[in-house]
């Protein structure tokens, strides 16, 4: 019960993260990204459980469009410690701080819904 409580708090987060990236320069591929990571998320908090192959699926993309992203941003290390110390973009290293971040939690949390699909589906 508490693993679907926690899939719903994901899920309305990931909702929001598909809502706010209406007045970004380039809004589709970043809620699909969240918007799928919302689906998955949503069916175990509705259901108790998702495909295996869907939370595989959207943790790898993610993970591998992380791994690109931060390998080719200008952000430095130190970048990530400023993420949030405004609301607004203040600059092109912090956006691309939090897309990589973003990317991370998603691709984090569809390997703990993988786990947990894999843990329930043994005899």
């Amino acid at each position: 019960m508490v693993f679907r409580a926690l899939n719903g708090l994901m899920a309305a987060l990931f909702a929001l993260a598909v809502a706010v990236q209406y007045n970004d320069p380039d809004p589709v591929r970043w809620m699909a990204i969240y918007g799928a990571a919302c689906v998955v998320t949503l069916l175990v908090a509705i259901r108790g459980h998702a495909p295996l192959a869907a939370s595989v699926a959207v943790g790898f993309i993610a993970l591998a469009w992380c791994v690109y992203w931060a390998s080719t941003s200008r952000a430095a290390l130190g970048t990530y410690g400023h993420m949030f110390d405004a609301w607004e973009m203040k600059n092109e290293p912090i956006e691309e701080a939090r897309e990589a971040s973003g990317l991370l939690i998603v691709s984090v949390w569809m390997a703990v819904v993988a786990l947990q699909t894999r843990v329930k589906a043994r005899p």
